[in-house]
């Protein structure tokens, strides 16, 4: 199962992903547990300056910018194998 992190503090970008997130792995049917990560500490532990950011299984593939779903999808599928 594919494990998804949004990083973020809760400003409206951040929000903007985790919803654009979930509907990329719906569109996908990718089995994935996404968690909003808003702790502050913990997206710091990450090297995050500047939300938002996403994980994929342990490994930072966006940071600093809201993405389409369109480009979710992309870099879900690029980054799942």
């Amino acid at each position: 199962m594919t494990e998804i992190k949004v990083l973020g503090t809760g400003c409206p970008k951040c929000k903007t992903l985790e919803q654009n997130t979930r509907e990329a792995v719906e569109k996908l049917g990718l089995e994935a547990t996404i968690t909003k990560v808003d702790d502050i500490v913990e997206i710091m532990n990450y090297g995050i300056m500047s939300p938002p950011a996403l994980v994929l299984n342990g490994r930072i593939i966006l940071k600093g910018k809201v993405a389409s779903v369109p480009e979710l999808t992309s870099l879900l599928t690029l980054n799942s194998k």
